[in-house]
C-alpha cells in the first residue's frame, strides 16, 4: 500500500533544530569560510529532504483522493443495485406479479404450473444474487472509505511535519545569509567554488550530442537557465534549486521527475562514469542531496547553492560524487 511506503520515506536525515554555526564562532577568516561552506551544504541537505517530503505528501494526497473516488463509485453501484432489488420485488410480489398460490389457481395444467413456478424461482434466485452483489459492493464502499480516511490522516501528519521543517529551514536560511554576507568577497568566491565548482563561461561550454531526443531537449533546457538564481525549494521557471532544475529540464522533454534529488537518484538506469553521455544525471553525497546534469566533454550544469546562479562547471570540480543515472536514451 502507498500509505506504508510513504510513511517510511518521511524519515529525515537532517532534522529541524540543527543549528548552523554563526560567524562569531570563527576565530579566523579561514574558519569562517569553512563554517559557511558547511552551512551551505547542510541547508541543501535539508532542502532536498523537504523536497522529498513534499513529493511524498502529494502522493499521499493522491492516494486519499483515489480512495475517496473508489468509495464514491462503490456507493453509486450500491444505489444502482438497490434500485434493481426494488424493481424485482415489485415484479414478484405486487399485484402485477404471481405468488405460488396464484400460479396454482390459474394454471391450466401441471406443465403450465411448473413453468410459471420456475419463472418465480428464477426471479427469486436472481434477487438473491443481486442481494449478494449488494453486500459485496457495500463492503467495498466501507473498505474504500476507511482507506481514504487513513490516507488523509497520514497526509495531514506529513503536512504538519513539512510545515515545521519549512519554518526551521527559513530560520536557517536567514542565519546562512548573515554568515555569507559577513565574509569578504574573496571568501564568498571561495565558498561558492567549494560547493559549486569554478564556473565555465558560456562561450567555453562544449556540450556533446545526447543519446536521445528527450535527453537533448533536457540538456538544451538546462543550459538555457544558466544565469538564473539559486533559490531553496524553487523549480522554475526563473529560479531553481538542484533537483528543481533537472526536473524542469526533463519536463520540457516530456519526462516527469519528482522534485527530489534522492528520488531522482533511483530513476532511470545506472551509468558508469566512463560511459557518461549528455543528459545523464550526476548525484552527490550520501544520502543523496545534490544533483547535476552531465552535458558532455567533462562538463555539467547545475544549480549549486544560494548566491551562485545556475552555471556550467567541470565534472571533476566538485567532490562527493556517488553515482549517475540515465533518464532518457
Amino acid at each position: 500500500m502507498l500509505i506504508g511506503a510513504t510513511t517510511v520515506a518521511l524519515t529525515f536525515t537532517v532534522m529541524p533544530g540543527t543549528a548552523v554555526a554563526v560567524p562569531g564562532d570563527a576565530t579566523t577568516p579561514e574558519q569562517a569560510t569553512q563554517m559557511v561552506a558547511e552551512a551551505s551544504h547542510q541547508l541543501e541537505v535539508v532542502t532536498e529532504e523537504l523536497n522529498t517530503a513534499k513529493v511524498v505528501l502529494e502522493q499521499q494526497q493522491a492516494a486519499a483522493a483515489a480512495a475517496e473516488q473508489a468509495a464514491a463509485g462503490a456507493r453509486e453501484q450500491l444505489n444502482a443495485l438497490d434500485g434493481q432489488i426494488r424493481q424485482l420485488a415489485r415484479i414478484a410480489y405486487t399485484s402485477d406479479g404471481l405468488s405460488q398460490l396464484d400460479v396454482m389457481m390459474t394454471s391450466d395444467s401441471a406443465e403450465d404450473f411448473l413453468s410459471q413456478l420456475g419463472t418465480l424461482d428464477v426471479i427469486a434466485g436472481h434477487t438473491n444474487d443481486v442481494l449478494a452483489e449488494v453486500s459485496v459492493a457495500a463492503d467495498a464502499a466501507n473498505r474504500a472509505q476507511e482507506e481514504a480516511d487513513a490516507a488523509a490522516a497520514v497526509a495531514q501528519e506529513s503536512y504538519d511535519e513539512i510545515a515545521a521543517q519549512q519554518a526551521d529551514l527559513e530560520a536557517q536560511i536567514a542565519d546562512y545569509q548573515a554568515q555569507f554576507d559577513a565574509l569578504t568577497a574573496a571568501q564568498q568566491t571561495e565558498v561558492n567554488a567549494a560547493h559549486a565548482g569554478d564556473a565555465i563561461p558560456v562561450a567555453a561550454v562544449a556540450g556533446g550530442v545526447a543519446p536521445s531526443a528527450a535527453a537533448q531537449v533536457a540538456v538544451d533546457t538546462a543550459l538555457a537557465q544558466v544565469g538564473d538564481p539559486y533559490v531553496w525549494g524553487a523549480g522554475g521557471p526563473d529560479a531553481f534549486d538542484c533537483s528543481g532544475l533537472t526536473q524542469y529540464a526533463y519536463s520540457a522533454a516530456g519526462v516527469s521527475l519528482p522534485h527530489s534529488s534522492r528520488m531522482q537518484s533511483q530513476m532511470g538506469a545506472s551509468v558508469p562514469v566512463g560511459s557518461l553521455q549528455p543528459g545523464d544525471l550526476l548525484f552527490y553525497y550520501s544520502p543523496t542531496s545534490h544533483v547535476a546534469m552531465y552535458i558532455g566533454n567533462g562538463q555539467m550544469v547545475h544549480a549549486s547553492t544560494s548566491g551562485t546562479p545556475v552555471q556550467v562547471v567541470s565534472f571533476d570540480s566538485m567532490s562527493g560524487f556517488t553515482h549517475a543515472r540515465r533518464i532518457a536514451g
